[in-house]
């Protein structure tokens, strides 16, 4: 069996938090942005579903939104986003 490496991409990503809500209204385009939401219903909790090539997907604090190379939007779980990607300068 061949095996492979994944090629070296730069993505942009912001982290899903209360205090970059602004941040990620501007990262996200509105044909992408689905809407915010409180998964537990106690308005702490935030949330957000986005349009992916895949369909709808949710994401929830914590975890990344990534715009990747053909600039397409999806959400990262935290542990994977930190295995996969790390700063650029």
């Amino acid at each position: 069996m061949a095996k492979y490496r994944k090629k070296p991409v730069v993505v942009e990503a912001v982290q899903l938090r209360w205090e970059n809500w602004e941040e990620i209204c501007r990262f996200i385009p509105p044909d992408s942005f689905l809407g915010g939401f409180f998964p537990n219903g106690d308005n702490q909790t935030m949330g957000l579903r986005i349009r992916t090539p895949e369909g709808v997907m949710e994401a929830v604090e914590g975890d990344y939104i990534i715009r990747g190379v053909n600039g397409e939007f999806y959400p990262c779980k935290p542990d994977i986003f930190e295995k996969t990607y790390e700063p650029v300068e």
